[in-house]
Protein backbone atom coordinates (compact mmCIF):
# COMPACT_ATOMS: atom_id res chain seq x y z
CA UNK A 1 0.00 0.00 0.00
CA UNK A 2 2.77 2.47 1.04
CA UNK A 3 4.25 1.69 -2.44
CA UNK A 4 1.20 2.66 -4.56
CA UNK A 5 0.62 5.68 -2.40
CA UNK A 6 3.92 6.76 -2.85
CA UNK A 7 3.59 6.22 -6.58
CA UNK A 8 0.56 8.67 -6.54
CA UNK A 9 2.78 11.34 -5.36
CA UNK A 10 5.71 10.97 -7.53
CA UNK A 11 5.33 13.66 -10.14
CA UNK A 12 7.68 12.28 -12.56
CA UNK A 13 5.20 9.32 -13.49
CA UNK A 14 2.98 11.79 -14.56
CA UNK A 15 6.09 13.64 -16.68
CA UNK A 16 6.71 10.26 -18.42
CA UNK A 17 3.11 9.53 -19.18
CA UNK A 18 3.12 12.97 -20.91
CA UNK A 19 5.79 12.35 -22.96
CA UNK A 20 4.28 9.08 -23.94
CA UNK A 21 1.63 10.23 -25.16
CA UNK A 22 2.95 13.01 -27.03
CA UNK A 23 5.00 10.14 -29.25
CA UNK A 24 1.73 8.61 -29.66
CA UNK A 25 -0.04 11.58 -31.40
CA UNK A 26 3.65 12.10 -33.35
CA UNK A 27 3.55 8.36 -34.24
CA UNK A 28 0.21 8.60 -35.36
CA UNK A 29 0.26 11.73 -37.23
CA UNK A 30 3.41 10.24 -39.12
CA UNK A 31 1.18 7.42 -40.13
CA UNK A 32 -1.11 8.93 -41.62
CA UNK A 33 1.06 11.39 -43.48
CA UNK A 34 3.03 8.78 -45.20
CA UNK A 35 -0.68 6.88 -45.79
CA UNK A 36 -2.04 9.57 -47.51
CA UNK A 37 1.09 10.23 -49.56
CA UNK A 38 2.30 6.88 -50.15
CA UNK A 39 1.52 7.28 -53.81
CA UNK A 40 3.80 10.01 -54.05
CA UNK A 41 6.57 8.65 -51.96
CA UNK A 42 6.40 5.47 -53.98
CA UNK A 43 6.61 7.57 -57.13
CA UNK A 44 9.51 9.64 -56.07
CA UNK A 45 11.78 6.89 -54.61
CA UNK A 46 10.93 4.74 -58.60
CA UNK A 47 12.05 7.88 -60.40
CA UNK A 48 15.16 8.30 -57.81
CA UNK A 49 16.00 4.68 -59.10
CA UNK A 50 14.97 4.95 -62.48
CA UNK A 51 17.68 7.67 -62.48
CA UNK A 52 20.51 6.19 -60.46
CA UNK A 53 19.98 2.49 -63.05
CA UNK A 54 20.27 5.19 -66.01
CA UNK A 55 23.29 6.36 -64.85
CA UNK A 56 25.41 3.38 -64.42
Amino acid sequence: MELIKRLARDEEAGTAVEYGLITAVIAIALIVALVAFRDEISSMFNRAGSKIRSTT
